[in-house]
């Protein structure tokens, strides 16, 4: 979006500089990219004119800028001549959108160039440079300047793509006074045309009808805005339409209307109609497209770009105006397809406000007949300006819950009203409606944030704690996990919050969350895991000579699209050898046991049980196991299985753990400290014979859980038995709480075995 300063100024009364209207728009939410102070042409006299020795049309001319220094410039203009006083524009003047430099024509230096009327956007005029007046003030400028401002406009603020809509907000902010623009109301004057809508995608159309103009140059305000934010003046017809699409941000449009067979008809476009715009290029239209037509044919694609037909030109002598309000999402449809963006396009895009159509069409139909004369012989409205205004409940102390800080409400209560919001002050509540040209308002979320903007987030104090609170930085349960893993020697990793559909399939049987438009072709769904990250960054690191690695990852990842299908989730991954060569020790690969570690101390040492069935795609059938307190599954660990590992390119052996939400983990911080006992530990040896296939974890998770008293249970021999069964021994260490008798010594052994023989299929054994 690009205004000129003297443009503002014509809604803002205001003498603030450039630079604080640019840093007070970028700190209330608009922000501006470049302010620019364009050097304009100056009056030059012709001294000396000679031929081109390369050229038969080019002169070298010797001019007198006002410098005391004569400068030389080809020009190819005929009625170039000695005594002729032009427009000179010097290197660094930007004419028709090119900037002046200096260079050689033809072998021949040209330190400028003489404009014509054309290329300085006064008239039309391309046959030969501009004479001006024997009394003008040689190096005095032939144009006024302009200051121009360009910003970026953000989806949800359409109000912004109008002069109108800054100085509102400028205004608010304590930049000037908002000037609120004098309006004429649409008038109703009984014509011979119609408006026919025959479908629901246009809300409201308004056409005006001029008979009996003669088409002229814009008059020098209009046509030197114009030129100074990059368009090039055409005549006031064109140029008035232009001027309402950026004053107001009403796209409009101008036919001739002796090309016009009949009523305007809006509909929506036949399978397969062909259209050719105003450029010449034909489109093949689908009955999802909006057109303006009449009795012969189309006549625009509507929100989007006029046609051939009915364009206005010098020699027209009755026109038509069109103000309309289009649906956002039929013009967007349109234009995507079709790879056509304009100006109007852009703004009906976001939203545009439903309720000017009548005084923006009023008002470019004033400024046409200031200029070229006329009269309105016919105006007609079809559709509905009526709105469902936004009324949101809102209470002032929101803001203080929603920021953690306290404005006054009658401060509040300024601040919408200098917003343009009508605020109606109830006995416990008030109703706030904002203006119809912020389409983007409807919670309020959005009342607060415009709130905050306008206060200022710079009166924000900065300090170590909530202001309602008592929260501080890093005090969360997710902080705690990263540090744990921090000090075992992990390293965090932050990954994109994407996945690969090819790869995810391997890792997980998760369903894919695909994404509408993928940033790129390989990352083309939202992630359901945090896996996918961080092999890429093991496979990344292997090939350039890092296969030892330990990282973990703590983010959101995704179950389903629907807004409370995520969970956040941590991922371990250990890669390569434990430690680098050194004399002083035998190095050894990472293996599971490493990771299992891993999530024990995570475990903050609450109690679990261990189980190795359904291994997940990612993992090795043999080498998984998974961490569970009764039925539900805290975390699971394992190998990388080695078909994943091919797919994936690795070659270093990976061990993995996963927990799906870390909530399940236990708070480190509340976990209870072990107390140092006054009594001796004590230890007692088992030796069990189970099935072949028993995991040992299973008899000393089944061991720990018999007593409370029994704080670990470690496996010290193991061996096969050559007959299906296989030989498991292990140690438990009994902390008892009082004097413990050798009775309640034999009755906890006695469960023990117990337990685990009835838990585990074991027996007892006997030698």
């Amino acid at each position: 979006m690009k205004w000129t300063y003297d443009w503002l100024q014509e809604y803002l009364e205001t003498n603030s500089s450039t630079d604080a209207i640019a840093d007070t728009l970028t700190r209330i939410g608009l922000e501006v990219e470049d302010v620019v102070s364009p050097i304009a042409p100056i009056a030059a006299r012709i001294v000396e004119c000679k031929p081109h020795e390369n050229s038969d049309h080019l002169h070298v001319l010797m001019v007198d800028d006002g410098t005391g220094t004569l400068r030389q410039v080809v020009c190819g203009a005929p009625n170039a001549r000695v005594g002729l006083i032009s427009a000179l524009a010097t290197p660094g003047c930007v004419i028709d959108g090119h900037e002046i430099q200096s260079g050689k024509l033809r072998g021949v230096l040209s330190d400028g160039m003489m404009c014509s009327g054309r290329e300085l956007g006064i008239n039309e005029d391309h046959s030969g440079i501009i004479e001006l007046p024997n009394d003008t003030v040689i190096g005095s400028p032939v144009l006024e300047t302009k200051t121009v401002f360009d910003a970026g406009i953000t989806p949800n603020r359409p109000d912004y793509l109008s002069v109108r809509g800054i100085a509102r907000d400028l205004s608010a902010a304590g930049i000037g006074k908002y000037i609120e623009p004098k309006d004429d109301e649409f008038k109703s004057v009984s014509g011979k045309r119609s408006v026919i809508l025959k479908t629901d995608k246009c809300r409201t159309y308004k056409l005006i009808e001029i008979n009996d103009i003669t088409v002229r140059p814009s008059d020098k305000k209009i046509a030197s805005r114009l030129a100074a934010i990059g368009i090039n003046p055409k005549n006031a017809p064109v140029d008035a339409t232009n001027y309402i699409c950026y004053d107001m941000a009403q796209p409009m449009h101008c036919f001739d209307a002796d090309e016009i067979d009949g009523d305007i008809i809006v509909r929506m476009a036949h399978p397969h109609e062909k259209f050719t715009d105003l450029f010449g290029n034909e489109h093949e239209l689908v009955d999802t497209d909006m057109v303006i037509s009449d009795n012969s044919g189309i006549l625009a694609l509507a929100g989007v770009i006029g046609g051939a037909r009915g364009s206005t030109t010098n020699e027209t002598k009755n026109i038509i105006l069109e103000s309309a309000y289009f649906d956002p999402v039929s013009v967007r449809k349109s234009a995507k397809r079709l790879g056509i963006s304009t100006d109007a396009s852009y703004r009906y895009e976001r939203g545009i406000d439903p309720t000017i159509t009548g005084v923006a069409a009023m008002r470019a139909a004033k400024i046409i007949m200031d200029t070229c004369g006329g009269k309105i012989v016919g105006t007609f409205a079809a559709g509905s300006d009526d709105v469902s205004r936004v009324k949101i409940k809102y209470t002032p102390d929101m803001f203080a819950k929603k920021t953690g800080i306290d404005i006054p409400s009658e401060t509040q209560r300024e601040i919408l009203l200098s917003l343009g919001y009508t605020v109606e002050v109830g006995k416990n509540s008030w109703t706030v409606t904002p203006r119809t040209a912020r389409v983007d308002v409807e919670i309020p979320e959005t009342i607060i944030a415009d709130l905050l903007r306008i206060y200022g987030y710079d009166k924000i104090e900065t300090t170590s704690e909530h202001t309602t609170g008592t929260a501080k930085p890093h005090n969360t349960h997710e902080f705690d996990i990263k540090k744990l893993l921090s000090s075992r020697g992990l390293n965090e990793c932050r990954s994109f919050g994407f996945g690969n559909s090819a790869v995810e399939v391997l890792l997980s049987d998760r369903p894919n969350i695909n994404i509408a438009n993928p940033i790129t072709s390989d990352l083309n769904t939202v992630r359901n895991g945090l896996l996918f990250g961080l092999l890429t960054a093991v496979s990344n690191n292997e090939k350039r000579g890092y296969p030892n690695v330990n990282l973990f990852e703590v983010g959101t990842v995704f179950k389903g699209d629907a807004p409370c299908a995520q969970e956040t989730s941590l991922c371990i991954v250990r890669t390569g050898v434990t430690s680098p060569k050194h004399w002083t020790h035998r190095n050894r690969d990472v293996d599971i046991y490493d990771i299992k570690a891993d999530l024990i101390a995570l475990m903050a040492g609450q109690r679990f049980t261990v189980s190795s069935e359904n291994a997940p795609r990612w993992a090795h059938p043999f080498r998984y196991g998974a961490l569970y307190q009764g039925k539900k599954k805290i975390a699971e660990f394992g190998e990388l299985h080695p078909s994943v590992a091919r797919a994936l390119r690795i070659k270093t052996n990976v061990v993995i753990a996963i927990v799906d939400d870390i909530t399940n983990l236990p708070n480190t911080r509340r976990a209870k400290q072990p107390v140092l006992s006054d009594f001796q530990p004590i230890t007692r040896d088992f030796a069990f014979i189970v099935d072949a296939d028993t995991p040992a974890e299973k008899l000393t998770s089944v061991a720990r859980c018999v007593d409370g008293r029994i704080t670990d249970a470690v496996v010290f021999d193991a061996f096969d038995m050559n007959d299906g069964n296989k030989s498991i021994a292990f140690t438990i260490t009994i902390q008892p709480t009082d004097n413990m008798s050798d009775t309640a010594l034999l009755e906890l052994q006695t469960s023990v075995i117990n337990a685990v023989e009835n838990k585990c299929n074991a027996k007892i054994r006997d030698r």
